[in-house]
């Protein structure tokens, strides 16, 4: 499956691959449930773009898998996938956000979309409320991102033993019910990501993410 603008398309699509001659072996690593309580999507890079009130992209209120494609040939996050339902992407398609105030942007231009401005080589997917209910006022979130601790959010992403190092499922620390934000690294580190929509047979959008661009 192609996508014209972005490359081969091989999110989550684990296995070995011939690329430009060359064999890729690429993996899928679950980083366990995000929790979307408003359903109002954020796509950002946590240590720079995240903010107190968001752009977000509209899915149904829930739980859902995230998962993180990556290359191990080369050692690159390939991308950061959101998963609505479990049935087969047949179509991708750049998503629309919606602004804080909850009016929808207007449709790309042709031959761009909307994603992340990375700053950090990073990105993530949170609830936007969540960020309002579970993290403490902006002026500490630079403590919380790097401290001597454990328990910073540069340490948690660092630690192999977590997930694996340059991925991430932090609780916000607030939070009372259970939410939480998901990060991995970006790929090729800082730079532009488009946020793409997976739909099914019937239009029916059941997988978000960003693409890290590392195919392109």
């Amino acid at each position: 499956m192609s996508w014209p603008e972005f490359g081969t398309w091989r999110a989550l699509q684990p296995g070995d691959f011939t690329i430009d001659g060359e064999t890729h072996h690429i993996v899928v690593v679950d980083c366990g449930d995000l929790m979307l309580p408003s359903g109002r999507l954020v796509a950002a890079d946590p240590f720079v773009t995240l903010m107190w009130r968001n752009c977000y992209y509209r899915v149904p209120p829930g739980a859902y898998p995230v998962r993180v494609t990556i290359d191990e040939t080369i050692e690159r996050e390939m991308s950061l996938s959101l998963i609505l339902a479990p049935d087969a992407e047949v179509t991708h398609e750049p998503l629309v956000p919606y602004t804080p105030d909850d009016e929808p942007l207007p449709a790309p231009e042709a031959d761009s979309s909307y994603g992340v401005a990375v700053d950090a080589g990073t990105v993530c997917f949170v609830d936007d409320e969540a960020v309002r209910r579970g993290m403490p006022d902006t002026s500490a979130w630079g403590d919380l991102f790097e401290n001597d601790s454990n328990a910073s959010w540069f340490a948690i992403m660092d630690d192999p033993k977590h997930i694996r190092a340059g991925l991430a499922n932090i609780p916000l620390p607030l939070a009372t019910d259970g939410a939480n934000l998901i990060l991995s690294h970006s790929g090729w580190g800082d730079g532009f990501y488009p946020v793409i929509g997976g739909y099914d047979v019937d239009g029916r959008l059941i997988a978000v993410h960003i693409d890290l661009l590392v195919l392109a």
